[in-house]
């Protein structure tokens, strides 16, 4: 994909994931009023697990805490329970438990606003941390996730070998009008048509603008 694509493949892509499900991460922004709080858990919870699965841990844990004072009243075992069968649910528990701490000892009970200081938060990264940012105050940032790795190079925009240095790639060459709603777009296009094995290329309307790097096999 030429730097110049980037543009017809935003408007194209901009069209084509309303055809899909919004991503949970989406769905508990909007319903939350972007609360980065109830943002940055859910995050957590979704680290390799299904957005099904991630988008019923979130409810039933919420029912029981919505803020870092709140969750801490909560049993640990009580939140293993309620996000069970989120991926890794136990330490997942343990890391929630540990982000309210901190957020109340250092923070106030606020999740900080900068990628610098939420990596320093039990069990967040980068990926976690630039979703905060973006989703949760707006602020530019890049949230790189394996969709957003994969894409962005079979489509060949760039070349790299790691989502950490995606993210670095990306903030040299995306336009930062396109940062924030980056992952939004991809992760919808990649989890129904973009897929890691055998991609619908065939039904494609990006087919014109992608380098098809990698691809052995599509449908």
């Amino acid at each position: 994909m030429r730097r110049d694509h980037i543009h017809a493949a935003i408007r194209i892509l901009q069209r084509e994931i309303r055809q899909w499900q919004e991503p949970v991460l989406g769905i508990v922004a909007r319903n939350s009023d972007r609360n980065p709080f109830l943002i940055l858990i859910s995050c957590l919870l979704s680290l390799r697990t299904k957005d099904k699965t991630t988008g019923e841990a979130s409810d039933r844990l919420f029912a029981l805490a919505q803020t870092p004072a709140e969750m801490l009243t909560v049993p640990l075992k009580k939140i293993e329970q309620a996000i069970y069968p989120v991926g890794f649910y136990r330490t997942k528990a343990k890391s929630i438990h540990g982000i309210c701490r901190r957020l109340l000892d250092h923070y106030g009970g606020n999740v900080p606003d900068s990628i610098d200081e939420l990596v320093t938060l039990p069990g967040v990264g980068r990926k976690t941390a630039n979703l905060v940012v973006t989703v949760g105050y707006g602020k530019p940032g890049i949230c790189v996730d394996i969709h957003v790795h994969r894409i962005s190079n079979r489509w060949g925009y760039i070349k790299t070998e790691t989502p950490e240095e995606s993210e670095e790639a990306l903030r040299k060459k995306l336009p930062e009008q396109y940062w924030i709603k980056f992952n939004d777009l991809l992760v919808p296009f990649g989890q129904n048509l973009c897929q890691p094995v055998s991609p619908f290329c065939s039904t494609c309307k990006l087919t014109a603008y992608c380098d098809r790097v990698g691809v052995k096999k599509s449908r």
